[in-house]
Protein backbone atom coordinates (compact mmCIF):
# COMPACT_ATOMS: atom_id res chain seq x y z
CA UNK A 1 0.00 0.00 0.00
CA UNK A 2 1.40 3.38 -0.99
CA UNK A 3 1.74 6.33 1.34
CA UNK A 4 -1.00 8.21 -0.55
CA UNK A 5 -3.48 5.39 0.06
CA UNK A 6 -2.58 5.27 3.74
CA UNK A 7 -3.30 8.96 4.26
CA UNK A 8 -6.80 8.51 2.78
CA UNK A 9 -7.86 6.10 5.51
CA UNK A 10 -9.94 7.26 8.48
CA UNK A 11 -10.04 6.15 12.06
CA UNK A 12 -12.61 3.64 13.21
CA UNK A 13 -15.93 5.33 13.90
CA UNK A 14 -17.60 8.49 12.56
CA UNK A 15 -15.07 11.10 13.63
CA UNK A 16 -14.37 12.05 10.02
CA UNK A 17 -18.02 13.12 9.69
CA UNK A 18 -17.93 15.37 12.72
CA UNK A 19 -17.45 19.12 12.48
CA UNK A 20 -14.39 19.89 14.59
CA UNK A 21 -12.61 23.13 15.43
CA UNK A 22 -9.40 23.56 17.39
CA UNK A 23 -9.78 26.70 19.51
CA UNK A 24 -6.93 28.52 21.18
CA UNK A 25 -7.17 27.91 24.89
CA UNK A 26 -5.51 31.24 25.69
CA UNK A 27 -8.19 33.34 24.00
CA UNK A 28 -11.59 34.02 25.61
CA UNK A 29 -14.58 32.36 23.99
CA UNK A 30 -17.50 34.41 22.68
CA UNK A 31 -20.69 32.81 21.39
CA UNK A 32 -23.63 34.58 19.80
CA UNK A 33 -26.96 34.03 21.51
CA UNK A 34 -30.47 33.89 20.06
CA UNK A 35 -32.17 37.30 20.57
CA UNK A 36 -34.38 37.52 23.68
CA UNK A 37 -33.02 34.23 25.04
CA UNK A 38 -30.01 32.68 26.71
CA UNK A 39 -29.64 29.96 24.07
CA UNK A 40 -26.88 29.87 21.48
CA UNK A 41 -27.38 29.50 17.76
CA UNK A 42 -25.06 26.49 17.62
CA UNK A 43 -24.49 23.86 20.29
CA UNK A 44 -20.74 23.28 20.66
CA UNK A 45 -19.03 20.85 23.01
CA UNK A 46 -15.41 21.06 24.17
CA UNK A 47 -13.44 17.85 24.73
CA UNK A 48 -9.86 16.67 24.84
CA UNK A 49 -8.76 14.20 22.22
CA UNK A 50 -7.74 11.09 24.21
CA UNK A 51 -4.81 10.42 21.88
CA UNK A 52 -3.41 13.85 21.05
CA UNK A 53 -4.71 15.65 24.21
CA UNK A 54 -5.64 18.59 21.96
CA UNK A 55 -8.75 20.61 22.81
CA UNK A 56 -11.45 19.97 20.21
CA UNK A 57 -14.63 21.94 19.69
CA UNK A 58 -17.30 19.58 18.36
CA UNK A 59 -20.64 20.61 16.89
CA UNK A 60 -23.15 18.59 18.92
CA UNK A 61 -26.29 19.55 16.94
CA UNK A 62 -26.17 19.90 13.15
CA UNK A 63 -29.84 20.84 12.68
CA UNK A 64 -29.18 24.62 12.46
CA UNK A 65 -26.77 23.96 9.59
CA UNK A 66 -29.43 21.95 7.73
CA UNK A 67 -31.90 24.80 8.29
CA UNK A 68 -29.44 27.34 6.89
CA UNK A 69 -28.67 25.11 3.91
CA UNK A 70 -32.34 24.45 3.06
CA UNK A 71 -33.70 27.97 3.58
CA UNK A 72 -30.57 29.57 2.10
CA UNK A 73 -30.97 27.46 -1.05
CA UNK A 74 -34.58 28.59 -1.37
CA UNK A 75 -33.63 32.27 -0.92
CA UNK A 76 -30.79 32.03 -3.44
CA UNK A 77 -32.89 30.18 -6.04
CA UNK A 78 -35.92 32.48 -5.74
CA UNK A 79 -34.75 35.20 -8.20
CA UNK A 80 -34.21 32.52 -10.86
CA UNK A 81 -37.67 30.95 -10.54
CA UNK A 82 -40.52 31.59 -12.92
CA UNK A 83 -43.44 33.78 -11.89
CA UNK A 84 -45.70 30.81 -11.13
CA UNK A 85 -42.96 29.04 -9.16
CA UNK A 86 -42.23 32.23 -7.25
CA UNK A 87 -45.90 32.54 -6.31
CA UNK A 88 -45.91 28.90 -5.14
CA UNK A 89 -42.79 29.56 -3.05
CA UNK A 90 -44.49 32.53 -1.35
CA UNK A 91 -47.58 30.42 -0.61
CA UNK A 92 -45.32 27.71 0.81
CA UNK A 93 -43.69 30.22 3.17
CA UNK A 94 -47.07 31.46 4.41
CA UNK A 95 -48.51 28.01 5.04
CA UNK A 96 -45.24 26.78 6.54
CA UNK A 97 -45.36 29.67 9.03
CA UNK A 98 -48.96 28.74 9.91
CA UNK A 99 -47.99 25.09 10.44
CA UNK A 100 -44.96 25.99 12.57
CA UNK A 101 -47.17 27.99 14.93
CA UNK A 102 -49.84 25.28 14.83
CA UNK A 103 -47.13 22.81 15.83
CA UNK A 104 -46.50 24.94 18.90
CA UNK A 105 -50.17 24.53 19.86
CA UNK A 106 -50.43 20.81 19.12
CA UNK A 107 -46.94 19.65 20.04
CA UNK A 108 -45.53 22.02 22.66
CA UNK A 109 -48.77 23.07 24.38
CA UNK A 110 -50.45 19.71 23.81
CA UNK A 111 -53.79 21.31 22.83
CA UNK A 112 -55.40 19.64 19.81
CA UNK A 113 -57.02 22.72 18.31
CA UNK A 114 -58.65 22.72 14.86
CA UNK A 115 -59.41 26.45 14.91
CA UNK A 116 -56.09 27.47 13.37
CA UNK A 117 -57.55 28.87 10.15
CA UNK A 118 -60.36 30.46 12.17
CA UNK A 119 -57.79 32.52 14.08
CA UNK A 120 -56.03 33.39 10.81
CA UNK A 121 -59.32 34.32 9.14
CA UNK A 122 -60.73 36.45 11.96
CA UNK A 123 -57.46 38.36 12.31
CA UNK A 124 -57.30 38.84 8.54
CA UNK A 125 -60.86 40.18 8.44
CA UNK A 126 -60.19 42.53 11.38
CA UNK A 127 -57.07 43.94 9.72
CA UNK A 128 -58.75 44.20 6.29
CA UNK A 129 -61.83 45.96 7.74
CA UNK A 130 -59.63 48.43 9.63
CA UNK A 131 -57.78 49.24 6.42
CA UNK A 132 -60.78 49.50 4.09
CA UNK A 133 -63.37 51.13 6.36
CA UNK A 134 -61.20 53.06 8.83
CA UNK A 135 -58.28 53.96 6.58
CA UNK A 136 -55.61 52.33 8.79
CA UNK A 137 -52.28 52.16 6.89
CA UNK A 138 -51.05 48.70 5.99
CA UNK A 139 -48.08 48.61 8.45
CA UNK A 140 -50.55 48.86 11.35
CA UNK A 141 -52.57 45.98 9.92
CA UNK A 142 -49.96 43.57 11.29
CA UNK A 143 -50.45 44.99 14.78
CA UNK A 144 -54.24 44.81 14.48
CA UNK A 145 -54.03 41.23 13.24
CA UNK A 146 -51.76 40.26 16.14
CA UNK A 147 -54.13 41.79 18.71
CA UNK A 148 -57.15 40.13 17.08
CA UNK A 149 -55.34 36.79 17.11
CA UNK A 150 -54.39 37.25 20.75
CA UNK A 151 -57.98 37.98 21.75
CA UNK A 152 -59.27 35.01 19.75
CA UNK A 153 -56.61 32.77 21.26
CA UNK A 154 -57.49 33.88 24.77
CA UNK A 155 -61.16 33.09 24.07
CA UNK A 156 -60.31 29.64 22.68
CA UNK A 157 -57.88 28.88 25.51
CA UNK A 158 -60.62 29.09 28.17
CA UNK A 159 -62.32 25.74 27.39
CA UNK A 160 -58.92 24.01 27.00
CA UNK A 161 -58.61 23.95 30.80
CA UNK A 162 -61.73 21.75 31.07
CA UNK A 163 -61.81 19.86 27.77
CA UNK A 164 -59.06 17.82 26.18
CA UNK A 165 -58.45 15.56 23.22
CA UNK A 166 -61.31 14.77 20.87
CA UNK A 167 -63.91 16.89 22.68
CA UNK A 168 -61.82 20.05 22.41
CA UNK A 169 -60.99 19.30 18.76
CA UNK A 170 -64.71 18.99 17.94
CA UNK A 171 -65.43 22.20 19.85
CA UNK A 172 -62.82 24.20 17.92
CA UNK A 173 -63.95 22.67 14.63
CA UNK A 174 -67.52 23.77 15.34
CA UNK A 175 -66.35 27.26 16.32
CA UNK A 176 -64.42 27.56 13.04
CA UNK A 177 -67.53 26.65 11.06
CA UNK A 178 -69.60 29.15 13.08
CA UNK A 179 -67.07 31.87 12.22
CA UNK A 180 -67.36 31.05 8.52
CA UNK A 181 -71.17 31.25 8.55
CA UNK A 182 -71.07 34.44 10.63
CA UNK A 183 -68.72 36.18 8.18
CA UNK A 184 -70.84 35.14 5.19
CA UNK A 185 -73.99 36.57 6.74
CA UNK A 186 -72.38 39.78 8.01
CA UNK A 187 -73.35 41.97 5.06
CA UNK A 188 -72.35 45.39 6.51
CA UNK A 189 -68.74 44.19 6.95
CA UNK A 190 -68.40 42.16 3.76
CA UNK A 191 -71.21 43.04 1.32
CA UNK A 192 -69.78 41.15 -1.70
CA UNK A 193 -70.32 37.45 -0.85
CA UNK A 194 -68.62 37.83 2.48
CA UNK A 195 -65.37 39.13 0.95
CA UNK A 196 -63.43 42.32 1.60
CA UNK A 197 -61.60 43.58 -1.47
CA UNK A 198 -59.21 46.44 -2.30
CA UNK A 199 -57.22 45.85 0.89
CA UNK A 200 -54.06 47.90 1.24
CA UNK A 201 -50.85 45.97 0.66
CA UNK A 202 -47.11 46.29 1.08
CA UNK A 203 -46.87 45.50 -2.65
CA UNK A 204 -47.38 48.66 -4.76
CA UNK A 205 -50.41 48.53 -7.02
CA UNK A 206 -48.29 48.95 -10.16
CA UNK A 207 -46.20 45.92 -9.12
CA UNK A 208 -49.17 43.67 -8.40
CA UNK A 209 -48.85 40.35 -10.30
CA UNK A 210 -45.65 41.66 -11.86
CA UNK A 211 -42.15 40.25 -11.44
CA UNK A 212 -41.15 42.90 -8.91
CA UNK A 213 -44.30 42.39 -6.87
CA UNK A 214 -43.84 38.61 -6.80
CA UNK A 215 -40.25 38.98 -5.61
CA UNK A 216 -41.30 41.44 -2.92
CA UNK A 217 -44.14 39.15 -1.84
CA UNK A 218 -41.82 36.16 -1.61
CA UNK A 219 -39.25 38.14 0.39
CA UNK A 220 -41.93 39.23 2.87
CA UNK A 221 -43.35 35.70 3.15
CA UNK A 222 -39.84 34.32 3.65
CA UNK A 223 -39.25 36.82 6.48
CA UNK A 224 -42.60 35.75 7.97
CA UNK A 225 -41.44 32.11 7.97
CA UNK A 226 -38.16 33.07 9.63
CA UNK A 227 -40.10 34.95 12.31
CA UNK A 228 -42.31 31.90 12.97
CA UNK A 229 -39.25 29.65 13.26
CA UNK A 230 -37.59 32.10 15.64
CA UNK A 231 -40.74 32.18 17.80
CA UNK A 232 -40.80 28.37 17.80
CA UNK A 233 -37.17 28.29 18.90
CA UNK A 234 -37.71 30.87 21.65
CA UNK A 235 -40.70 29.10 23.17
CA UNK A 236 -39.27 25.58 23.02
CA UNK A 237 -35.84 26.46 24.37
CA UNK A 238 -36.94 28.79 27.16
CA UNK A 239 -38.93 28.39 30.35
CA UNK A 240 -42.36 27.84 28.77
CA UNK A 241 -41.14 25.00 26.59
CA UNK A 242 -39.16 23.37 29.39
CA UNK A 243 -42.18 23.53 31.72
CA UNK A 244 -44.41 21.89 29.13
CA UNK A 245 -41.81 19.22 28.37
CA UNK A 246 -41.82 18.30 32.05
CA UNK A 247 -45.61 18.24 32.17
CA UNK A 248 -45.77 16.13 29.00
CA UNK A 249 -43.84 13.31 30.67
CA UNK A 250 -45.81 13.28 33.93
CA UNK A 251 -48.50 15.84 34.68
CA UNK A 252 -49.02 14.64 38.26
CA UNK A 253 -45.32 15.00 39.04
CA UNK A 254 -45.20 18.46 37.45
CA UNK A 255 -48.18 19.59 39.50
CA UNK A 256 -46.68 18.09 42.66
CA UNK A 257 -43.49 20.14 42.35
CA UNK A 258 -45.41 23.35 41.77
CA UNK A 259 -45.39 23.63 37.95
CA UNK A 260 -48.54 25.36 36.67
CA UNK A 261 -48.56 23.62 33.30
CA UNK A 262 -52.16 24.66 32.53
CA UNK A 263 -51.17 28.31 32.68
CA UNK A 264 -48.11 27.58 30.53
CA UNK A 265 -50.30 25.86 27.95
CA UNK A 266 -52.64 28.83 27.81
CA UNK A 267 -49.73 31.23 27.42
CA UNK A 268 -48.24 29.24 24.52
CA UNK A 269 -51.70 29.03 22.93
CA UNK A 270 -52.20 32.80 23.11
CA UNK A 271 -48.69 33.61 21.88
CA UNK A 272 -49.12 31.27 18.93
CA UNK A 273 -52.56 32.73 18.22
CA UNK A 274 -51.07 36.23 18.16
CA UNK A 275 -48.52 34.98 15.61
CA UNK A 276 -51.33 33.40 13.56
CA UNK A 277 -53.13 36.75 13.68
CA UNK A 278 -50.09 38.46 12.16
CA UNK A 279 -50.07 35.83 9.42
CA UNK A 280 -53.79 36.46 8.84
CA UNK A 281 -53.23 40.17 8.27
CA UNK A 282 -50.29 39.33 6.00
CA UNK A 283 -52.57 36.95 4.09
CA UNK A 284 -55.07 39.77 3.47
CA UNK A 285 -52.31 42.17 2.38
CA UNK A 286 -50.62 39.64 0.09
CA UNK A 287 -53.84 38.87 -1.85
CA UNK A 288 -55.29 42.42 -1.39
CA UNK A 289 -58.52 40.71 -0.33
CA UNK A 290 -59.91 38.07 1.99
CA UNK A 291 -62.88 35.74 1.60
CA UNK A 292 -64.69 33.10 3.71
CA UNK A 293 -62.70 30.43 1.84
CA UNK A 294 -59.97 30.91 4.44
CA UNK A 295 -62.32 29.27 6.98
CA UNK A 296 -63.17 26.32 4.75
CA UNK A 297 -62.73 22.74 5.85
CA UNK A 298 -60.63 22.07 2.74
CA UNK A 299 -57.93 24.46 3.94
CA UNK A 300 -57.94 22.90 7.40
CA UNK A 301 -57.66 19.36 6.02
CA UNK A 302 -54.75 20.37 3.79
CA UNK A 303 -52.98 21.85 6.82
CA UNK A 304 -53.68 18.66 8.75
CA UNK A 305 -52.21 16.59 5.90
CA UNK A 306 -49.07 18.73 5.98
CA UNK A 307 -48.63 18.12 9.71
CA UNK A 308 -49.26 14.38 9.45
CA UNK A 309 -46.89 13.89 6.51
CA UNK A 310 -44.09 15.95 8.02
CA UNK A 311 -44.44 14.96 11.66
CA UNK A 312 -46.28 16.36 14.67
CA UNK A 313 -44.39 18.36 17.26
CA UNK A 314 -41.35 19.37 15.19
CA UNK A 315 -40.75 22.50 13.14
CA UNK A 316 -38.79 20.66 10.46
CA UNK A 317 -41.71 18.25 10.07
CA UNK A 318 -44.15 21.14 9.62
CA UNK A 319 -41.97 22.76 6.95
CA UNK A 320 -41.23 19.50 5.12
CA UNK A 321 -44.88 18.44 5.08
CA UNK A 322 -45.93 21.88 3.84
CA UNK A 323 -43.39 21.73 1.01
CA UNK A 324 -44.66 18.34 -0.18
CA UNK A 325 -48.37 19.21 -0.07
CA UNK A 326 -47.94 22.68 -1.63
CA UNK A 327 -45.77 21.25 -4.39
CA UNK A 328 -48.47 18.70 -5.24
CA UNK A 329 -51.50 20.95 -4.73
CA UNK A 330 -50.19 24.11 -6.41
CA UNK A 331 -47.45 22.81 -8.67
CA UNK A 332 -49.28 19.86 -10.25
CA UNK A 333 -52.49 21.52 -11.41
CA UNK A 334 -52.43 19.44 -14.58
CA UNK A 335 -53.36 16.37 -12.52
CA UNK A 336 -56.71 17.92 -11.62
CA UNK A 337 -58.59 16.30 -8.70
CA UNK A 338 -56.14 13.37 -8.79
CA UNK A 339 -53.58 15.48 -6.93
CA UNK A 340 -55.84 15.47 -3.84
CA UNK A 341 -55.96 11.67 -4.01
CA UNK A 342 -52.17 11.66 -4.31
CA UNK A 343 -51.89 13.68 -1.09
CA UNK A 344 -54.26 11.25 0.63
CA UNK A 345 -52.19 8.26 -0.54
CA UNK A 346 -48.96 9.84 0.70
CA UNK A 347 -50.58 10.62 4.03
CA UNK A 348 -51.81 7.02 4.35
CA UNK A 349 -48.42 5.54 3.46
CA UNK A 350 -46.60 7.81 5.92
CA UNK A 351 -49.12 6.95 8.64
CA UNK A 352 -48.69 3.21 8.09
CA UNK A 353 -44.91 3.03 7.85
CA UNK A 354 -43.60 6.04 9.80
CA UNK A 355 -44.17 6.57 13.51
CA UNK A 356 -43.85 10.37 13.51
CA UNK A 357 -43.97 11.54 9.91
CA UNK A 358 -41.09 11.80 7.50
CA UNK A 359 -38.79 13.55 9.97
CA UNK A 360 -39.08 10.57 12.34
CA UNK A 361 -37.89 8.01 9.78
CA UNK A 362 -34.25 8.44 10.71
CA UNK A 363 -34.83 7.82 14.40
CA UNK A 364 -37.19 4.98 13.56
CA UNK A 365 -34.52 3.36 11.37
CA UNK A 366 -31.92 3.74 14.13
CA UNK A 367 -34.23 2.08 16.64
CA UNK A 368 -34.90 -0.74 14.17
CA UNK A 369 -31.18 -1.21 13.54
CA UNK A 370 -30.36 -1.21 17.25
CA UNK A 371 -33.15 -3.71 17.91
CA UNK A 372 -31.81 -6.04 15.23
CA UNK A 373 -28.30 -5.75 16.66
CA UNK A 374 -29.64 -6.54 20.13
CA UNK A 375 -31.52 -9.55 18.81
CA UNK A 376 -28.34 -10.80 17.14
CA UNK A 377 -26.46 -10.39 20.43
CA UNK A 378 -29.25 -12.28 22.17
CA UNK A 379 -28.91 -15.19 19.75
CA UNK A 380 -25.16 -15.30 20.30
CA UNK A 381 -25.65 -15.14 24.07
CA UNK A 382 -27.97 -18.13 24.28
CA UNK A 383 -24.93 -20.44 24.26
CA UNK A 384 -22.10 -20.10 26.74
CA UNK A 385 -23.02 -16.79 28.36
CA UNK A 386 -24.76 -15.89 31.59
CA UNK A 387 -26.67 -12.99 29.98
CA UNK A 388 -30.25 -13.99 29.24
CA UNK A 389 -31.51 -13.36 25.68
CA UNK A 390 -34.16 -10.88 26.87
CA UNK A 391 -31.50 -9.09 28.94
CA UNK A 392 -29.03 -8.91 26.06
CA UNK A 393 -31.57 -6.94 24.01
CA UNK A 394 -31.50 -4.15 26.61
CA UNK A 395 -27.66 -3.99 26.84
CA UNK A 396 -26.43 -1.36 24.41
CA UNK A 397 -22.70 -1.94 25.00
CA UNK A 398 -21.81 -5.34 23.55
CA UNK A 399 -18.51 -5.28 25.46
CA UNK A 400 -20.59 -5.86 28.59
CA UNK A 401 -22.02 -9.01 27.02
CA UNK A 402 -18.57 -10.27 26.02
CA UNK A 403 -17.17 -9.56 29.48
CA UNK A 404 -19.94 -11.51 31.16
CA UNK A 405 -19.38 -14.47 28.84
CA UNK A 406 -15.64 -14.40 29.56
CA UNK A 407 -16.29 -14.07 33.29
CA UNK A 408 -18.60 -17.09 33.24
CA UNK A 409 -16.01 -19.28 31.50
CA UNK A 410 -13.35 -18.09 33.93
CA UNK A 411 -15.52 -18.99 36.93
CA UNK A 412 -16.17 -22.45 35.52
CA UNK A 413 -12.42 -23.03 35.24
CA UNK A 414 -11.73 -21.73 38.74
CA UNK A 415 -14.38 -24.00 40.23
CA UNK A 416 -12.31 -26.99 39.09
CA UNK A 417 -9.34 -25.68 41.12
CA UNK A 418 -11.30 -25.61 44.39
CA UNK A 419 -10.15 -28.78 46.17
CA UNK A 420 -9.69 -29.75 49.84
CA UNK A 421 -5.92 -29.48 49.35
CA UNK A 422 -6.26 -25.90 48.09
CA UNK A 423 -8.45 -24.95 51.06
CA UNK A 424 -5.97 -26.52 53.47
CA UNK A 425 -3.08 -24.69 51.79
CA UNK A 426 -4.79 -21.37 52.35
CA UNK A 427 -5.64 -22.23 55.97
CA UNK A 428 -2.02 -23.08 56.71
CA UNK A 429 -0.65 -19.98 54.99
CA UNK A 430 -3.18 -17.21 54.17
CA UNK A 431 -0.42 -14.72 53.29
CA UNK A 432 2.79 -15.12 51.33
CA UNK A 433 3.69 -17.18 48.28
CA UNK A 434 1.13 -19.72 47.08
CA UNK A 435 0.78 -22.37 44.46
CA UNK A 436 -0.29 -21.48 40.93
CA UNK A 437 -3.88 -22.65 41.43
CA UNK A 438 -4.37 -20.75 44.69
CA UNK A 439 -2.78 -17.63 43.19
CA UNK A 440 -5.23 -17.69 40.28
CA UNK A 441 -8.20 -17.98 42.63
CA UNK A 442 -6.96 -15.17 44.91
CA UNK A 443 -6.26 -12.86 41.96
CA UNK A 444 -9.82 -13.39 40.72
CA UNK A 445 -11.20 -12.52 44.16
CA UNK A 446 -9.07 -9.36 44.35
CA UNK A 447 -10.38 -8.11 41.00
CA UNK A 448 -14.01 -8.40 42.10
CA UNK A 449 -16.40 -5.46 42.21
CA UNK A 450 -16.51 -3.35 45.34
CA UNK A 451 -20.22 -4.01 45.98
CA UNK A 452 -20.70 -6.92 48.44
CA UNK A 453 -16.95 -7.41 48.71
CA UNK A 454 -15.87 -8.89 52.05
CA UNK A 455 -13.54 -7.05 54.40
CA UNK A 456 -12.07 -7.49 57.89
CA UNK A 457 -13.11 -5.01 60.59
CA UNK A 458 -11.07 -4.71 63.80
CA UNK A 459 -13.21 -4.49 66.95
CA UNK A 460 -12.78 -1.41 69.15
CA UNK A 461 -12.94 -3.45 72.40
CA UNK A 462 -9.95 -5.64 71.56
CA UNK A 463 -6.82 -5.21 69.45
CA UNK A 464 -6.87 -8.83 68.22
CA UNK A 465 -10.61 -9.29 67.76
CA UNK A 466 -12.03 -9.19 64.20
CA UNK A 467 -15.37 -9.48 62.40
CA UNK A 468 -16.28 -9.96 58.73
CA UNK A 469 -18.31 -7.25 56.94
CA UNK A 470 -19.52 -6.77 53.36
CA UNK A 471 -18.95 -3.43 51.66
CA UNK A 472 -21.93 -1.66 50.08
CA UNK A 473 -20.02 -0.19 47.13
CA UNK A 474 -21.86 3.15 47.48
CA UNK A 475 -20.37 6.34 48.82
CA UNK A 476 -21.73 7.14 52.28
CA UNK A 477 -23.45 3.75 52.78
CA UNK A 478 -21.98 1.80 55.75
CA UNK A 479 -20.90 -1.85 55.40
CA UNK A 480 -23.18 -4.60 56.64
CA UNK A 481 -22.17 -7.23 59.19
CA UNK A 482 -21.97 -10.76 57.75
CA UNK A 483 -22.29 -12.64 61.07
CA UNK A 484 -21.59 -12.22 64.78
CA UNK A 485 -18.60 -14.53 64.91
CA UNK A 486 -15.40 -13.02 66.37
CA UNK A 487 -11.96 -14.18 65.15
CA UNK A 488 -9.01 -14.05 67.55
CA UNK A 489 -6.24 -13.85 64.91
CA UNK A 490 -5.87 -12.06 61.62
CA UNK A 491 -5.00 -15.37 59.89
CA UNK A 492 -8.34 -16.87 60.92
CA UNK A 493 -10.14 -13.80 59.61
CA UNK A 494 -8.30 -13.97 56.26
CA UNK A 495 -9.22 -17.64 55.90
CA UNK A 496 -12.85 -16.93 56.83
CA UNK A 497 -13.06 -14.27 54.08
CA UNK A 498 -11.50 -16.77 51.65
CA UNK A 499 -14.10 -19.42 52.52
CA UNK A 500 -16.94 -16.94 52.01
CA UNK A 501 -15.60 -15.98 48.59
CA UNK A 502 -15.12 -19.62 47.63
CA UNK A 503 -18.71 -20.35 48.65
CA UNK A 504 -19.99 -17.46 46.49
CA UNK A 505 -17.91 -18.72 43.57
CA UNK A 506 -19.27 -22.26 43.82
CA UNK A 507 -22.85 -21.01 44.06
CA UNK A 508 -22.55 -18.61 41.10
Amino acid sequence: MTMEAKTALHEIGNRHREILLYPDGNEPRSRMRVPLSRRHWLKWRLRHNPKTLVVEKRLADKKPLWWVLALGSLAVAAPFLSNSSLSIAAIFCMYAAINVLWTLIIGTAGIFSLATMAVVGLAGYAAAAANVYLGVPWPFMLLIGGVAGLVTGAFLALPSTRLDGLYYALLTLGMAEICRVFIQQLKPLAPSNGSINAVGSFIPSEWYLQREGLLLGFAAAFALLLGALLLFRLINSERLGLVLQTARDEEAFAEAIGIDYRRARSQVFMISSAGLGVIGSFYAMYYSSISPAVFSLDQLLLLFAMIVIGGIGRADGAVLGTAIVILIDKGMLDLGPARILLIAVIMMVVTLFAHNGLVGIREQFRNFRNRKKSEARARRTEKGGEVMPEEAIEIADKQEVYFRRFNKRLREELKLLITPDLLEEHRQKPLGRHSDGLSRVLNYFRRGEMADKYAIMRQPDGFNRYKIVALSGERGAPPRLVDDRIYETIEEAYHAVFLLRVNDLLES
